[in-house]
C-alpha cells in the first residue's frame, strides 16, 4: 500500500527578534516565531552546541588538574584569578569559587568584586566557553547583583582566553561557606541558619602540600586521597597496574588503591584510608608514591599477564563522573 504523502508547503523563514532567542520545549512553537517547532528552528543550534563537547576544557589552564578537582571533588574551596590585561576599573577581585549560594552562576559583590561560580550546570558541552561567558556578563553586572544563566553560543571566548596563562592558580581549600558573605562572623537570622545548613553537608577536605592536585577528605565509615593526575589515561593505568600488581599502590598500612574516576578527561586515582589517618599523616606517603609512579610509567615494557589482571581490575572500578 502506498504511504499518503502530506501536502508540501514551504518551510517558514525565523523571523528576526531583538535579544537572544529563549529556551523552549523541543516540540514547543519557536520563539522566533518562524512557526516551527523549536527543536527544527533555533533548537537547533543548541542542540548542536551540546553535542559537540570538550573533552578537557580546562586543558591549558594553569593546574589544570586542580581545576577539574574543585569542579567535581571539593565542597568549598576559592582561587584568585589573574585576567589577561588585568581587572577592569571598578572590579577589585575576581574569585573563583567551588559553589556560590542559591547556586548563582556568579555574583557581583557590593564593592565591585566577582565570584565565579564553577559547580553548576551548563547549556552546552564547552564547560570552559560557558565559565568565561558568565564571567564577562559578571565583570559588567551591577554591583551587590547575582548573574543568572544563561544560553552560550558556539563561537564566544574561552576561560583560556580571558584568563593570564602566566597567573598563579592557588586553591584555598575551606572548612565551611563563610567565603560567602563579608564579615560572616556577623551573620544573623535566615544568612546565619543558610551558612549553618551548607556547612554541615561539606565534607572535610585538604589539599595536599607535596604533590599536586592530591585531596585527603573525611567520611563516616574511611577516609579517602583522591589524587587528579594530568598523564594520559592508558598509560597511567598500565604504571599503576605495575605497582599494584608488584604490591606497592598502596600509600601504608590500611590503605589500599580502590579505583578511579573519570573527570573531564584525566584520571582521579583513589585510595581508601584509614579513619585515623589524616592530611598530615599522608604527605609523605604520597610523595613516595609519586616516586614510584614515575618509575612505572617511564616502563614501556609489555604487562604480564598478572599486571594486565591488574589493570583489568583497575578499568572494572572506574567511575565517570561527567
Amino acid at each position: 500500500m502506498a504511504k499518503k504523502r502530506r501536502p508540501q508547503t514551504k518551510a517558514a523563514t525565523p523571523s528576526a527578534v531583538d535579544g537572544p532567542i529563549p529556551v523552549v520545549g523541543a516540540r514547543e512553537p519557536c520563539p522566533c516565531g518562524s512557526r516551527r517547532r523549536y527543536k527544527a528552528c533555533h533548537g537547533r543550534e543548541a542542540a548542536h552546541a551540546v553535542a559537540e563537547l570538550v573533552q578537557r576544557p580546562f586543558e591549558g589552564l594553569p593546574n589544570e588538574a586542580d581545576w577539574v578537582a574543585l569542579r567535581e571533588l571539593v565542597p568549598a574551596a576559592t582561587v584568585e584569578l589573574t585576567l589577561k590585561g588585568g581587572l577592569p576599573e571598578g572590579v577589585p577581585s575576581v574569585t573563583l569559587a567551588t559553589v556560590l549560594p542559591m547556586a548563582w552562576p556568579a555574583l557581583r559583590r557590593d564593592n565591585g568584586a566577582v565570584l565565579l561560580g564553577l559547580q553548576n550546570d551548563t547549556a552546552s558541552g564547552d564547560l570552559s566557553r560557558d565559565l568565561a561567558d558568565t564571567l564577562r556578563r559578571a565583570l559588567v553586572a551591577a554591583p551587590g547583583s547575582p548573574v543568572a544563566a544563561e544560553r552560550v553560543g558556539t563561537d564566544g571566548p574561552r576561560l583560556q582566553d580571558l584568563l593570564d596563562p602566566e597567573g598563579a592558580f592557588e586553591p584555598a581549600v575551606h572548612t565551611g561557606f563563610e567565603f560567602w558573605v563579608e564579615n560572616a562572623e556577623n551573620a544573623t537570622g535566615e544568612v546565619a541558619a543558610s551558612l549553618d545548613r551548607a556547612n554541615a553537608a561539606a565534607i572535610p577536605t585538604v589539599r595536599l602540600s607535596g604533590v599536586d592536585a592530591a585531596y585527603w577528605c573525611e567520611t563516616p565509615d574511611k577516609n579517602h586521597l583522591r589524587w587528579v593526575m594530568t598523564h594520559p589515561e592508558e598509560e597511567l593505568l598500565d604504571a599503576l597496574a605495575r605497582l599494584h600488581a608488584a604490591g606497592t599502590s598502596s600509600l601504608g598500612e590500611g590503605t589500599r588503591l580502590v579505583g578511579s574516576f573519570r573527570a573531564h578527561g584525566l584520571t582521579v586515582p583513589v585510595w581508601d584510608l584509614p579513619s585515623a589517618m589524616r592530611a598530615e599523616d599522608i604527605e609523605k606517603p604520597a610523595a613516595a608514591f609519586a616516586e614510584r609512579l614515575a618509575v612505572a610509567l617511564a616502563d614501556d615494557a609489555p604487562l604480564t599477564a598478572e599486571e594486565r589482571r591488574a589493570r583489568g581490575g583497575l578499568t572494572s572500578r572506574q567511575i565517570t563522573l561527567n
